[in-house]
């Protein structure tokens, strides 16, 4: 009996997916719910499982291919056998590198070489950690190479040697075009709509990190031992925003066509850098947040954005982003507002400064914070008064606390 496997409806703004890696093969085994596929689409990468135990007995749609919400991208039959493998052969020359353990990355360009040659990924070894277009051409050069050595007689004498061929150009290329990944699309059209929709400005303060870090330090054993989880900065920023989003609702806001729209809730967006491009995961109503729920599903988060497994329903209806470039080591930026919000957050990397305090210098540690916001919507006034807020809610986070 054979079964098909389509896309589903993954979201009612998606309508297009990427196919992604294929972890199973035509002709093997798979159990139902297993996960066959990876899929990409313009906010998050997901696993396909399978409709039900059998064999993947077709695949219809290659890696890298853009298919549709409901087309049919396998054929399973449930009552298949497995393809018998092959008996391995004794080997007469040289060995070639045994297949990897696991499939290994693949750039676009190798995709291509491997079909034209009709070679599999897991038989060509790797030189660095993604699979190249020059190692299958390496592969295939000594593949060929030994096919002729052991065609030739053994008492005819081989030819007088003549100089190495200079390779051509594809096998070590100066330039890689690989196409833009569904995501990577959707980041790209929505800051440019970001800069031509909106009237975009940023507005700069900065934080004494002082009492945060101290406060971290005085409760960071009680609190990782009776939550699980370290008490991180972000935490102190997402509340010390709600604060300021309370006061100041039209950062909180939205326009639609020629009305405001005021939220009187805050789903707060938290910008995580993932392997496959930035994803903005939602706190829903971080208002009603502890900081020991802000930290444990920022983290949730990240391990899960790391292995492709957020759901395009955790990408949707935030009203307030926030942006920690710091991670990174990003001392000063500005950072873009994601349509249809209002307002960003920037949050950027801790350093020792000089600063003046009661009439002397002293070294403290210090953050740069910026907000930029849409001047259509939002004042410079308000926008500054805004920032100060975050200032001053995180310079004495005890308030926060006692709030909560």
């Amino acid at each position: 009996m054979s079964i098909e496997l389509k896309i589903p409806a993954l979201g009612e703004s998606i309508q297009e997916v990427q196919i992604g890696r294929w972890l199973k093969r035509e002709g093997e085994a798979v159990a139902e719910d297993e996960n066959v596929v990876e899929l990409e689409t313009d906010k998050a990468s997901m696993e396909l499982p399978a409709p039900a135990a059998g064999v993947l007995a077709r695949i219809l749609k290659r890696e890298g291919d853009s298919v549709s919400i409901g087309e049919t991208i396998a054929v399973f039959e449930r009552d298949g056998k497995p393809a018998e493998k092959s008996k391995p052969e004794i080997a007469t020359q040289q060995s070639e590198p045994p297949p990897s353990a696991s499939p290994p990355a693949v750039t676009p360009s190798a995709r291509r070489a491997l079909r034209e040659l009709g070679l599999r990924a897991e038989d060509v070894a790797i030189a660095g950690k993604r699979l190249r277009r020059e190692d299958v051409l390496k592969h295939a050069q000594q593949r060929k190479q030994s096919d002729a050595a052991g065609s030739q007689p053994a008492d005819e004498h081989p030819p007088a040697a003549l100089p190495p061929a200079l390779p051509p150009p594809a096998a070590s290329p100066l330039e890689e075009v690989v196409p833009m990944s569904l995501i990577r699309r959707r980041i790209a059209r929505r800051l440019v709509e970001a800069q031509q929709q909106a009237a975009l400005l940023t507005t700069f303060n900065e934080i004494d990190m002082s009492a945060v870090i101290e406060l971290r330090k005085h409760h960071r054993e009680q609190f990782q031992g009776r939550y699980g989880i370290k008490l991180g900065f972000m935490s102190f920023f997402v509340k010390a925003a709600v604060d300021a989003l309370k006061q100041f609702p039209a950062v909180n806001a939205e326009i639609r066509e020629t009305n405001i729209v005021y939220r009187n809730y805050y789903h707060i967006g938290i910008a995580i850098g993932a392997d496959r491009g930035l994803v903005v995961p939602v706190l829903r109503h971080a208002e009603r947040m502890s900081f020991a729920e802000i930290e444990q599903a920022i983290d949730d988060f990240a391990h899960r954005a790391q292995e492709n497994k957020l759901k395009p329903g955790e990408l949707e209806g935030g009203t307030f982003t926030i942006s920690n470039g710091g991670i990174y080591g990003s001392l000063f930026s500005t950072p873009i507002v994601n349509p249809p919000q209002s307002g960003v957050l920037g949050m950027h990397a801790i350093q020792e400064r000089p600063v003046a305090h009661d009439g002397q210098v002293v070294i403290r540690p210090m953050m740069y914070v910026a907000l930029t916001y849409d001047h259509r919507i939002l004042d410079g006034r308000d926008a500054a008064s805004f920032l100060r807020r975050v200032k001053e809610a995180v310079e004495e986070p005890t308030r926060m606390l006692i709030e909560t």
